[in-house]
């Protein structure tokens, strides 16, 4: 973490999934200061008593009072930018919530990271974003086009370099669906699924921090990565926990499924990166890179210029991306905290109440 020595990281909605997964790995390290910034102050006690570290400074504000975001910006070298509104039905409802901490929230951080020569700024995105059909989704894209703006804005030669990530389903993140068909079983309930052929990608909170360390050591103003991801069924999913939880008790195996369609504002499947970024899109072995278009605003070039590759190229999505069988499935749930808790394969750091990462 040489990068990280002595330097002090700002997460804004550090209480999440994801900001517990950074502490997890940096606490450890010789970084210098990691500072959560958040709205609730109930999870910042938690994590405060959890935690129980000096290096750790903890800050109340919101994202969408820029004032608030001032004052923990000062002295901060990096920012991870993570607060949201992440569930699809409470911004399908309330979708200027989702505007408000979104994109203008996030158009704070950013502004704020700017005006006080933060070094570098990672903006976490979704495969919600691309093709976007929900108000989060929609939200999260114009979110990633105000980040990359501001990054194309800044260039190449900027104090400050702001830079994407965009990643599939985090497996077991705080209201996901697997805390809630574990729960569902532990209490002999059915589990209560949309689809049983919906795809997801599937990836893990600690991949999605490597994302965001890579991104952050290797991106350029502008530039959005995502990372290469497998994709699996619902069915297969259920399946899976169903034969994981097996091991503890063979009534679990018995768990009924119970099929509720597909909820408001839900995809059958995700995109994680649209036919025309796949053009650009650069390999770079676990990710793509899509870089920064440098295009200005001449409205000639949409007009005379085009790319006949267009209509060749395919989207990346959990439908065309690699498939995990029941057996891979079952892998990547046993690198799951609460689950590998839960088989009695790990000292249990959290009540077992908590279902989450």
């Amino acid at each position: 973490m040489t990068a990280f020595k002595d330097k002090t990281l700002l997460i804004t909605g550090g209480t999440g999934s994801f900001g517990n997964a950074v502490l997890r790995r940096f606490l450890n390290t010789d970084i210098g200061e990691i500072r959560i910034f958040s709205r609730d102050e109930k999870k910042q006690d938690d994590m405060r008593h959890a935690i129980q570290s000096k290096k750790v400074k903890f800050y109340i504000g919101n994202v969408r009072d820029k004032q608030s975001v001032d004052s923990a910006m000062v002295g901060v070298d990096y920012v991870f930018s993570a607060a949201a509104l992440k569930q699809v039905p409470s911004c399908e409802f309330f979708p200027i919530e989702a505007v408000e901490t979104n994109i203008l929230g996030t158009n704070n951080v950013l502004n704020s990271a700017i005006e006080h020569g933060v070094k570098n700024v990672v903006v976490l995105s979704t495969d919600k974003a691309a093709y976007p059909i929900n108000a989060m989704g929609m939200s999260k894209a114009l979110m990633e086009k105000v980040a990359i703006a501001k990054g194309r804005e800044l260039g190449e030669h900027s104090t400050t370099t702001i830079c994407c990530t965009r990643y599939g389903n985090v497996m077991a993140s705080r209201g996901s669906v697997i805390p809630l068909w574990v729960e569902q079983m532990k209490e002999g309930k059915p589990i209560t699924m949309t689809d049983p052929d919906m795809t997801r990608f599937m990836m893990t909170l600690d991949e999605a921090v490597d994302l965001v360390i890579y991104a952050f050591t290797n991106g350029a103003n502008g530039d959005l990565f995502v990372q290469k991801a497998p994709a699996a069924t619902l069915s297969t999913l259920a399946q899976a926990l169903k034969e994981t939880y097996g091991k503890i008790n063979p009534k679990y195996l018995d768990s009924e499924i119970r099929i509720i369609g597909t909820r408001h504002g839900e995809k059958q499947f995700e995109t994680l990166i649209t036919r025309e970024e796949m053009i650009r899109a650069e390999d770079k072995g676990k990710y793509y890179l899509i870089p920064c278009d440098t295009r200005d605003l001449n409205y000639d070039k949409y007009f005379n210029e085009g790319n006949e590759q267009l209509s060749k190229m395919w989207d990346y999505n959990s439908s065309n991306a690699k498939q995990l069988d029941v057996n891979e499935m079952k892998e990547l749930l046993l690198k799951l905290n609460f689950i590998k808790e839960d088989l009695g394969l790990k000292e249990r750091t959290k009540t077992s109440f908590i279902r989450s990462e």
